[in-house]
């Protein structure tokens, strides 16, 4: 079986997640843009990162990341990616219930995001979350010239958050066990 761990980025890393957000997002973040969230304490950036069973030394590849932003009592999305080679498995919903825990430890009210228009099975996601769509961006992309819809989740502060986030948690753990062990560390976050 493969391990997984969800872990706060590191400097080490940003090659690697530059790599990953061109595989992702077309190159969203520049190295520098990386570096700079890493120095703000307003800004939450987690690595995914996997380890094959057959590997003899443990040197993780990282699969995924996902960003949020504190401002004042707003969580807000601004990246969650997946390789594409690990999409489907549902380490999306795994990404997204660490920056939710991430939300609440911060006691914020609410969360938003921006997903392309056409990204059918994000926007799934974020329905399955609780999100609702609450306008368009025209044009928000700018490398491509595509929309963005603009979702909202203002439950975190309702007291059935914590109760949902609980089901969601176990709902992950049950689609990942058949292939993934998290570490034990990363076990008792997510």
């Amino acid at each position: 079986m493969k391990t997984i761990a969800i872990v706060p980025i590191t400097s080490q890393q940003i090659s690697e997640i530059v790599a990953l957000d061109q595989l992702c997002f077309g190159g969203l973040w520049t190295e520098d843009g990386y570096l700079r969230e890493l120095e703000s304490p307003n800004s939450s950036l987690f690595a995914l990162s996997v380890r094959e069973p057959n590997l003899v030394t443990f040197n993780p590849k990282i699969i995924g990341m996902c960003c949020l932003w504190s401002i004042v009592e707003e969580a807000h999305i601004t990246l969650l990616g997946i390789h594409p080679d690990y999409r489907g498995e549902g380490l999306g919903q795994l990404l997204l219930y660490v920056l939710f825990k991430d939300a609440l430890k911060r006691k914020l009210k609410w969360a938003t995001l921006e997903v392309k228009t056409n990204n059918h099975p994000a926007i799934s996601l974020y329905k399955k979350f609780g999100f609702k769509i609450v306008g368009k961006r025209k044009g928000y992309y700018r490398s491509t010239g595509e929309d963005a819809l603009i979702l909202w989740n203002k439950d975190l502060e309702r007291p059935e958050f914590t109760q949902h986030l609980a089901d969601w948690q176990k709902k992950i753990e049950n689609r990942l066990c058949c292939q993934y062990i998290l570490t034990p560390s990363e076990e008792s976050k997510a």
